[in-house]
């Protein structure tokens, strides 16, 4: 991986926990808002939990399931979940905070990954490039086979079960706050 890469890489992580903290602080969560954030924020955890169980890293190009019908569904169930989360938390600057946060890492941590599919797949990876657009879905998935169906052990071995335990823990957190600080 370049230098960039690894900057781009480590520093997502490194910052996403004091923008998670600093989104909790700005948050002005209601009853109303939570629930139509909770709504939303299941269907990126269903995203991302469909990718997870297609996805076998490191041993195939994921080309099933929702790898139809984008390259990143793991990104796109991300970007829905944050969406949730602008919701529930009710407050335009901390939209924008996070908004931010995703607009200044995600496509650059995405390049970064094409990078690393195109030198192990190669030409494999370009014909997929040239079917599945990089992040907004595609609703039809003419040309790109599903091969394999959902496993719930890829679920598991890929630990997305973390993140529907993050966003329990999230909501219970803005719902701490509506309860205490209204």
């Amino acid at each position: 991986m370049s230098a960039r890469g690894e900057f781009w890489m480590r520093w997502r992580v490194r910052l996403g926990y004091p923008v998670a903290a600093l989104y909790l602080w700005l948050a002005q969560p209601e009853p109303a808002w939570l629930a139509a954030g909770a709504v939303v924020a299941v269907i990126g955890l269903w995203i991302r939990g469909a990718a997870a169980g297609h996805l076998r890293k490191h041993e195939a190009l994921a080309t099933s399931g929702p790898y139809r019908h984008t390259r990143n569904p793991l990104y796109l169930g991300s970007a829905v979940l944050a969406a949730g989360f602008l919701v529930a938390g009710h407050s335009w600057i901390a939209a924008l905070v996070v908004a931010a946060y995703f607009v200044l890492f995600y496509p650059a941590v995405m390049r970064r990954e094409e990078q690393e599919l195109r030198a192990r797949y190669g030409s494999e990876f370009d014909a997929y490039a040239a079917r599945a657009p990089l992040f907004w879905p595609r609703l039809s998935a003419s040309g790109i086979a599903s091969a394999r169906p959902f496993s719930g052990a890829l679920y598991l071995r890929n630990r997305e079960w973390q993140a529907a335990l993050g966003t329990v823990l999230g909501f219970a957190l803005l719902c701490a706050k509506w309860m205490w600080w209204r």
